[in-house]
């Protein structure tokens, strides 16, 4: 279904193309209360290369763009830690206030119960946000270096036109290389408050997706789908596929928000004309709910790079959302090993 570069061919297996943010996170403590913040790095189309390195031992790469700084060298430093290649980071000078180019940080509260998960995104003029058309050389990444799988999403091409415009020329390049291309329907209402809101967006997403072979959170983007309804999935991806008859597959999760401590929660993908539901997780525990998405992308994503069958990518996907929810910060904790033991089991008892 998915034809795939082997892996021999390649240099990369994933390259990401997306924004690296600093998080701040309070902890248990609100914003506007805190007085001491734990640090880590984390952004949509980032974490997907990252739980993609360090969960399933893929060879990923993350093209961004950094202010040279001391806040620019720290990202660096946590992405090395995320196991995420650094080759192709762009440096920007910057002055002593950063006044043309800077790092983009973001403020995230986890919440608790019925008191909501709330962010507050610094991130305007970001060095990333600048890039244009030309500034990075895709033959290299893609066909010089090698890559079987490139991944950007809706915040990426959100940050601004130039950005949108960086996303058009990587996905065609990637699609021309013969890289499969995966396209996550992020929104945020803060990229797109000031720039037509939803619909700007929707238009946005319906030129790239144009160049996807797989796409993430069709909740995102059509109004026939309604949250945790295998049959409006179906009608949805199937919707999709025929607006863009070069999508492969449509995936995203299910989820049923009872609390912001409390989730029910699946995943399911629609290809070759059949949906494949996941393992659903009723009454989940959540400890932090930031990146799950992305969690649930790379697995979907890895089950498609070990040539598993769709049934299998949605399991893999499933169980790295699920356990994504039981650790802070953007990138999941999970190993490999915990996600096929999460599939294959519900055995939840301490391992010793």
């Amino acid at each position: 279904m998915i034809e795939i570069k082997d892996k021999t061919e390649c240099r990369w297996d994933v390259i990401s193309l997306g924004e690296v943010m600093l998080r701040l996170d309070p902890g248990e403590d609100r914003i506007h209360t805190a007085r001491s913040f734990r640090v880590n790095e984390g952004g949509g189309e980032y974490n997907v290369a990252r739980n993609l390195s360090r969960c399933f031992g893929q060879r990923t790469s993350i093209v961004t763009a950094l202010a040279d700084n001391q806040i620019g060298r720290l990202v660096d430093d946590l992405i090395s830690q995320g196991g995420v290649g650094k080759d192709h980071i762009i440096w920007c000078e910057t002055d002593g206030i950063s006044s043309g180019v800077r790092n983009g940080l973001y403020f995230m509260e986890r919440g608790f119960g019925v008191r909501q998960p709330v962010g507050c995104s610094d991130r305007a003029n970001t060095a990333v946000s600048q890039l244009k058309p030309g500034d990075i050389d895709w033959n290299r990444v893609f066909v010089k270096e090698g890559t079987r799988w490139f991944h950007t999403g809706g915040i990426f091409a959100g940050l601004s036109d130039s950005t949108f415009a960086v996303a058009l020329e990587a996905m065609t390049i990637a699609k021309n290389s013969g890289v499969i291309v995966s396209y996550d329907l992020n929104y945020r209402d803060s990229l797109w408050a000031h720039r037509g809101g939803r619909e700007a967006a929707d238009r946005v997403n319906s030129e790239l997706l144009k160049f996807a072979d797989v796409t993430f959170g069709v909740d995102n983007f059509l109004p026939s789908f309604s949250e945790y309804s295998e049959g409006s999935f179906q009608t949805a991806a199937a919707e999709m596929m025929s607006r863009f008859p070069d999508l492969l597959m449509a995936a995203t999760t299910l989820r049923d928000v009872k609390s912001a401590s409390c989730h029910d929660l699946s995943g399911v993908c629609f290809a070759d004309s059949k949906v494949y539901e996941g393992r659903r997780f009723p009454d989940l525990a959540v400890l932090d709910r930031v990146g799950s998405g992305d969690a649930f992308a790379a697995g979907i994503i890895y089950g498609m790079l070990s040539n598993r069958d769709p049934q299998a990518a949605v399991d893999f996907g499933t169980a790295s959302a699920a356990l994504s929810l039981s650790a802070t910060g953007d990138g999941s904790s999970a190993t490999l090993t915990e996600i096929e033991r999460l599939i294959r089991s519900s055995d939840l008892n301490a391992i010793r």
